[in-house]
């Protein structure tokens, strides 16, 4: 086994929900071996209060988790990344600004727990299911051979993670 930390970026549009869960999820399951970050396209500026209270039912770690632009992994002093995520459709159909190092891409859409409508209750629920959803994928991802698997057999399995049920 290699001592390689892989950066993984998880996209979506706000970047308060999805991108916010994944990243807070990859973190803790991937402690050691994957080191994720979170970014929008058009950040809200704010994490949905929801996103960091699912977070912290989970007893995953909640502080630095912030809404930023994904600007900011565009630069030239930002971690280089081997993976970049689009977790909702609206990302993923986005002009991305060029990533350095050239990193595996895939789409991991899932619907908007943020769009639920309905009481806190109803919310909650939602934003659970989506916590459930990523964390299958991140735990695939995270089961596959990343030191050993090049190129093609990556980019078809993380592809394949992708389509996955939630």
């Amino acid at each position: 086994m290699s001592d390689r930390i892989f950066n993984a970026l998880f996209l979506c549009t706000g970047n308060s929900a999805r991108s916010i869960l994944a990243e807070g999820l990859m973190n803790q399951l991937g402690a050691g071996r994957c080191k994720a970050y979170s970014a929008g396209s058009h950040p809200k500026g704010q994490v949905n209060p929801f996103a960091l209270s699912t977070l912290e039912g989970l007893h995953i770690p909640t502080q630095g988790l912030r809404s930023k632009s994904w600007d900011e992994f565009a630069q030239p002093d930002a971690p280089k990344l081997d993976f970049v995520f689009t977790v909702c459709d609206n990302a993923a159909g986005e002009v991305c600004p060029f990533w350095p190092g050239q990193p595996m891409t895939a789409h991991w859409g899932l619907p908007d727990p943020a769009e639920v409508e309905g009481d806190d209750a109803l919310k909650a629920r939602a934003f659970k299911d989506t916590a459930v959803a990523l964390r299958r994928r991140i735990e695939l991802m995270l089961a596959l051979p990343l030191e050993r698997l090049e190129g093609m057999s990556l980019q078809r399995e993380v592809d394949r993670i992708g389509r996955s049920t939630s």
